[in-house]
């Protein structure tokens, strides 16, 4: 008597991986790391040739990581790897003005202090972050990496998706994850629309060497054209994230670098002494784009392939590894109850779950950036106010805090530092 399996079994034996992860960055190995651990089989397809991520040299690219996002990191075996070259975040200080005049009469703070949990988060270099990811990656026994691959075509079946690749290699799973970016292929392929607008603003990002000791203070400093952020890293180190409009930003990122550090210096400061470039300067043109739906039949988008917003916040990371965390959990919950988890009404437990946060912080950075971005008397007058009644409030600043460190909300497992 032949074997009561069923075709749509059948047809999953065959298959090349469970998932297929399209995206080699930060949120792909860190996704694929968690279903990996829970049992999935998982094939990252990395556009990038091997060695291009996770370089030795030093370049200033860092990662405000949320305490939620280090809980993660630590889940999944990451942080081991990286937390010697963390620096803690300790304190965000919280000021408006404008260049070279300094902070207004309000600075809004957030003290680590004021909540029982530790630093509110990290700042982690990315060369460590992305060595590390793919070095776990590399080492797993579930999870394969495909280098220097690139996606052409996907095909969603009844019960599988075949992905063809530039190489002309063809791969088939139970389903895809876009981890691909604010032009996620993955989404386009699917005829997924996307929504947004352009800000009119680029970040400039650099980090510098200064004279005096940053105490682990994060700080944020909101100026007319944009935010300066200026981001604590070991050592007497900062990562700045600097914006501007379009036109300028251009303009200064074609300085040389000591003309570059003559219009830093101003908005900058002196309060932590002498400062100078250390490392590459890099601009990151701004821009909303958030998928009309994070999901299709056998298709989930994770990150920026599902919603790109303003660095205001700093969240995008962050963002990311929260849709890393909810998708892992709803996956494996659905595998152990022995569903098809790649069919479209288990993949909606994962968009309900991420959307209303989604779209809180997209209200929440597109409020700020229009309410600080400008330089109307009347707004600045609302601005220092509303800095000094949270400041003076320290009910609802420890909510900020929290909030800051990613511990509010329906959390996944996996950010609460928990296996799935």
């Amino acid at each position: 008597m032949d074997n009561p399996v069923s075709e749509v079994q059948n047809r999953r034996m065959t298959h090349d991986a469970d998932i297929l992860i399209v995206g080699g960055g930060l949120n792909g190995p860190a996704l694929g790391l968690a279903l990996g651990d829970a049992g999935f089989t998982v094939t990252i397809i990395d556009a990038l040739p091997a060695g291009a991520r996770g370089e030795d040299a030093f370049d200033g690219r860092g990662y405000a990581l949320a305490l939620a996002s280090q809980r993660l990191l630590k889940a999944i075996g990451v942080w081991s790897a990286v937390g010697d070259h963390a620096q803690p975040l300790l304190d965000i200080r919280i000021s408006d003005g404008r260049a070279g005049e300094g902070p207004g009469p309000f600075v809004l703070e957030f003290d680590h202090a004021e909540i029982d949990e530790g630093p509110m988060g990290f700042m982690v270099e990315d060369r460590f972050l992305s060595r590390a990811l793919l070095d776990n990656v590399r080492a797993h026994p579930k999870v394969t990496l495909l280098d220097g691959e690139t996606v052409v075509a996907q095909k969603v079946g009844p019960a599988s998706v075949t992905l063809t690749l530039g190489s002309g290699k063809t791969l088939t799973g139970s389903m895809v994850v876009g981890c691909d970016g604010r032009r996620s292929g993955t989404a386009e392929r699917a005829a997924i629309g996307r929504w947004g607008h352009d800000y009119g603003q680029t970040s400039l990002v650099c980090a510098i060497d200064h004279a005096l000791p940053h105490n682990g203070v994060a700080h944020q400093f909101f100026m007319p054209p944009g935010p300066l952020a200026i981001l604590p890293l070991p050592g007497n180190q900062s990562s700045i994230v600097w914006t501007e409009t379009h036109e300028d930003a251009a303009r200064i990122q074609a300085l040389s670098d000591a003309e570059y550090l003559e219009v830093l210096r101003p908005r900058f400061g002196d309060f932590l002494g002498e400062i100078s470039l250390a490392g590459k300067r890099f601009t990151y043109p701004l821009n909303l784009t958030v998928a009309n739906s994070f999901v299709a039949d056998r298709l989930a988008l994770v990150g920026d392939a599902a919603h790109g917003m303003h660095p205001i916040a700093g969240q995008g990371l962050n963002a990311g590894l929260k849709d890393v965390g909810a998708l892992a959990e709803v996956l494996t919950l659905a595998k152990r109850r022995g569903e098809d988890f790649g069919r479209i009404d288990v993949l909606e437990r994962y968009q309900e779950w991420r959307r209303f946060d989604v779209t809180s912080m997209v209200t929440m950075t597109e409020a700020t950036n229009r309410l600080f971005s400008n330089d109307n008397p009347i707004l600045r007058g609302v601005r220092e106010i509303g800095l000094g009644v949270v400041n003076a409030m320290p009910g609802l600043r420890r909510g900020f805090i929290r909030e800051a460190a990613g511990l509010t909300g329906d959390l996944p497992k996996l950010l609460q530092g928990r296996q799935i």
